[in-house]
């Protein structure tokens, strides 16, 4: 993971003690939270399991606008699920965006995951779009994903 991973990409939640609360990356026109290519992935997997993998990926593959920020994944420990982290971080990602002169954030979320999108749509971000994944469904775990997207600043 840390050969694929950027720090300056991502924004950390934690608590007034010091301890993590949760994490969301990021990808714009700067950089990527999470990046790596088929090489890191045959380091992990092997060349066979890392092609395979690697088409996967490439099917999912979002294309990030150069006035959009893409929120790449946010995750909120267990135990602090409910106490406005995730919030926080999406308007971290928002004022992130509007510093950066980015004018909207876009997010994906999966069907599995009505809690994420709840708290997105509370938030302000609409349904923009929803890819089906028919068959693939299996090797990925989720039916669909959907494209919601948020303009910042004025």
């Amino acid at each position: 993971m840390e050969r694929v991973l950027d720090p300056p990409h991502a924004i950390s939640a934690v608590s007034e003690d010091g301890g993590f609360l949760g994490v969301a990356g990021y990808e714009s026109p700067d950089g990527a939270f999470i990046g790596g290519g088929l090489k890191d992935l045959a380091a992990v997997y092997g060349r066979t399991s890392a092609a395979i993998r690697g088409l996967l990926i490439v099917l999912l593959e979002r294309n990030c606008a150069d006035d959009t920020l893409l929120m790449d994944g946010i995750f909120v420990e267990p135990e602090a699920r409910g106490r406005g982290v995730g919030k926080a971080l999406l308007n971290a990602m928002e004022e992130r965006a509007e510093r950066s002169a980015l004018r909207r954030v876009r997010l994906d979320v999966i069907d599995t995951k009505p809690r994420a999108r709840a708290l997105y749509e509370r938030e302000g971000f609409p349904e923009a779009s929803t890819i089906l994944l028919g068959p693939l469904s299996v090797a990925f775990g989720f039916s669909h994903a959907t494209e919601m997207t948020k303009s910042v600043g004025g």
